[in-house]
């Protein structure tokens, strides 16, 4: 019996010591998406179910939702997020300790790949008679839920064309904004994501809707000069009904960014089953804005350092 008792606590020990051994446990990678229905938590959803990634040994994907690409910028950098979607944009102006009232600087978010590009949009009624950004002064406007990328580059642009403070701002997510649009208690409602999106097409069938055409506005002010980061973007006629022109806008690219503490061999792995076939098929069927993700297009839009694991990946592809 005593022989028995012994065996057993050997054999317990021993995968102990098995469970135990370094490189054996799988590392955990919290990759933080967005808000619930938005295309950040779509793209971090759709990693993480991804069959490939999720037979990988070394390490597990966790999708995890934030308030958007800002809070995502602050969490990568402080390794609470291993991976997030971040604007360029705000990659960039946090490495420089340019964002909007906070002067710190985030240099341990690094770029791993451009995903898609997120033009500005701005709903408002057909007959309103709001056709530029300055018309807004007054009126009550979405400008986004606090923390997301949409808050801050609408108070960015809203600033620059001098508006942010002669607004009535209502700080929302787009699912509610186009509800509240759709109830009269709004007069506009901005959006900064990938086309088309739900909540624009949940506008359009309540309200005649139209688009401002923000990338005049843009021009007219020195705004791509100032922020060389944003390129114009057209939201092509029929995207939602009954805006059947082109709408001319400007967007930021979305990026794929990680903690520079990540290790190169987990970054160059993941880019390398994502942007395989199989994985650029799989984000496009989970999503139409990911119909241009490429290897081809796999660093642009990038105006910040690269992850050294993404850049021996994408020199290895031949695009830097």
């Amino acid at each position: 019996m005593k022989g028995k008792f012994l065996l057993i606590l050997g054999f317990i020990g021993a995968v102990s010591m098995i469970c135990c051994q370094p490189g054996l446990a799988k590392e955990r990678i919290v990759f933080g998406g967005g808000p619930a229905g938005g295309t950040f938590q779509v793209v971090a959803n759709s990693i993480q179910v991804f069959k490939p990634i999720k037979a990988v040994k070394e390490f597990k994907v966790q999708a995890q939702s934030s308030g958007g690409s800002t809070e995502n910028l602050r969490k990568t950098d402080a390794g609470r997020q291993q991976m997030s979607v971040v604007y360029s944009g705000h990659v960039y102006q946090g490495r420089h300790g340019l964002l909007s009232n906070d002067t710190q600087k985030y240099e341990n978010v690094l770029a791993v790949a451009f995903l898609y590009g997120a033009p500005a949009q701005l709903v408002v009624r057909k007959d309103s008679g709001i056709k530029s950004t300055k018309d807004l002064v007054g009126k009550k406007v979405g400008v986004g839920n606090a923390g997301s990328g949409a808050f801050a580059n609408c108070e960015l642009f809203f600033k620059h064309m001098g508006v942010w403070d002669k607004i009535e701002r209502n700080a929302m997510g787009y699912n509610d904004a186009a509800q509240a649009f759709g109830n009269n208690q709004l007069d506009a409602f901005w959006l900064f994501v990938g086309f088309p999106t739900g909540a624009v097409m949940m506008a359009a069938q309540t309200d005649h809707i139209d688009l401002v055409d923000l990338d005049t506005d843009a021009k007219s002010s020195g705004f791509y000069d100032k922020y060389p980061y944003f390129a114009k973007q057209i939201i092509p006629a029929n995207t939602y009904n009954g805006v059947d022109y082109d709408t001319p806008s400007f967007q930021d690219s979305t990026l794929w960014v990680a903690n520079s503490k990540v290790s190169d061999d987990i970054v160059y792995k993941m880019l390398a089953l994502v942007f395989s076939d199989e994985g650029l098929a799989h984000m496009k069927s989970q999503k139409k804005t990911f119909k241009n993700m490429s290897v081809e297009h796999g660093a642009d839009g990038i105006v910040t350092p690269l992850h050294p694991g993404a850049e021996k990946f994408w020199k290895e592809k031949g695009v830097l």
